[in-house]
């Protein structure tokens, strides 16, 4: 074969190469849907192969629905992802591409599926924005500051990253509106739980709790997905003033159930139900024959009730206020005042505790009486001389005074 003929053969076979290369390439056109790998990524943008003559190129904004500031951060090097063809000029060699717009068709049909069938949703928060919260859910989702919590929060800047429980509430797709909400989802099972715990609960049972809130009547108090209120009569066995002096916010304590309204939602709790009374705790601390201070506590007709321990009064009678004689307490104690009493007698079991205040008290030295005061006896002979005198005035005296008024009954 001459040489001549040799170069002839290797041409047509280049161009028959390279027709059939030609005819492998894939023919593009805007809006056309393509599979491609990544096979370069910065931050800018992504490089892939679509299998066409020359390589795409995605640029950030077209990674995802919401804000990205790295492609890095959406794609790596290798993977196949799904693109729509947004600009092709073969002049100049650009093939712009976009996975945001692929998965924002695919996503408009899914949320609506998904708010049709109340599904729960989970996303990623994008960005914290004013107002609330950004949601990549395959589009761009809007949470409201409302519909993050059952509770109100403050600040929302250490959200950013945390994933999320939504249930699509609004969507419009004209106005490329998605409006979702965690607070549903957590406002529906607390419901569930709030319906088991009432479920099981029973009067008398013993329980441990959080406390909520305060209020100026009681505390509030979570005992497993439901709240119960304490009363503040209810707090301790002693007088409280504020719910504040007994409990805080977040305080763990333990509760005892007095009633359940499964019917109403209401739960009464109590706390000193839980706590050895006041009376139990005096067996231990006081007997008979002790001196303790005391306060004043209520003055009555017949003695004063005196305050010896939080929630335990006992009284003593007016005999045993003071060693001089008194014709009512009020003579010589005040309410409020701080008191010295000696204990005579007590019974926790029936609530009873005699007191004396005198029994701490040392008597006062007698004075000495006159002799006459004593019953010492004169000179009989005085003793009748003047009894005789003495009568015989009496007589006088009882005549004029009496007279008239003893006339009538003769």
């Amino acid at each position: 074969m001459s040489e001549e003929t040799k170069v002839d053969q290797e041409v047509q076979a280049a161009e028959v190469s390279q027709e059939e290369s030609m005819a492998n390439v894939n023919i593009l056109k805007k809006g056309d849907i393509v599979t491609g790998k990544v096979i370069k990524v910065d931050s800018e943008q992504a490089v892939v192969d679509v299998g066409y003559k020359y390589d795409g190129i995605v640029p950030v904004r077209e990674l995802s629905s919401v804000q990205v500031d790295d492609a890095t951060q959406v794609v790596e090097v290798g993977q196949e992802i799904e693109l729509k063809v947004i600009t092709i000029n073969d002049n100049k060699e650009t093939l712009v591409l976009s996975k945001r717009a692929i998965e924002g068709e695919k996503a408009w049909e899914k949320l609506a599926a998904d708010m049709e069938n109340k599904t729960i949703l989970e996303a990623k928060v994008a960005e914290v924005v004013k107002g609330g919260l950004v949601v990549d859910v395959g589009l761009r989702g809007f949470v409201p500051a409302s519909m993050v919590e059952r509770n109100f929060v403050e600040d929302f800047s250490d959200y950013k990253g945390r994933s999320l429980r939504l249930r699509v509430k609004e969507m419009d797709r004209e106005k490329n509106k998605v409006i979702l909400s965690q607070k549903d989802v957590l406002d529906e099972e607390f419901e569930a739980v709030k319906k088991e715990t009432l479920s099981k609960l029973t009067v008398g049972q013993e329980l441990n709790g959080t406390v909520q809130r305060l209020t100026q009547f009681g505390a509030f108090v979570d005992i497993g997905g439901v709240d119960g209120l304490v009363h503040i009569s209810e707090m301790a066995w002693h007088h409280v003033e504020t719910p504040s002096e007994v409990v805080k916010e977040g305080d763990q304590v333990k509760v005892q159930v007095l009633k359940v309204d499964p019917e109403n939602e209401r739960i009464s709790l109590s706390i000193k139900a839980t706590q050895p009374g006041p009376w139990q705790q005096v067996k231990n601390t006081i007997k008979i024959g002790d001196i303790v201070t005391g306060t004043v506590k209520r003055l009555v007709q017949f003695g004063a009730f005196i305050e010896v321990a939080p929630g335990v009064e006992g009284l003593v009678h007016i005999s045993q206020i003071s060693h001089r004689h008194i014709g009512t307490p009020h003579e010589v104690l005040k309410e409020g005042q701080q008191v010295q009493v000696k204990v005579l007698d007590m019974n926790p079991d029936d609530k009873r505790i005699s007191l004396s205040i005198k029994e701490t008290e040392e008597a006062p030295a007698r004075e000495a009486k006159p002799e006459r005061e004593r019953g010492e006896r004169g000179p009989k002979r005085e003793r009748e001389s003047v009894s005789h005198e003495e009568m015989n005035g009496l007589n006088l005296t009882l005549g004029e005074r009496f007279g008239d008024k003893l006339s009538k009954f003769k």
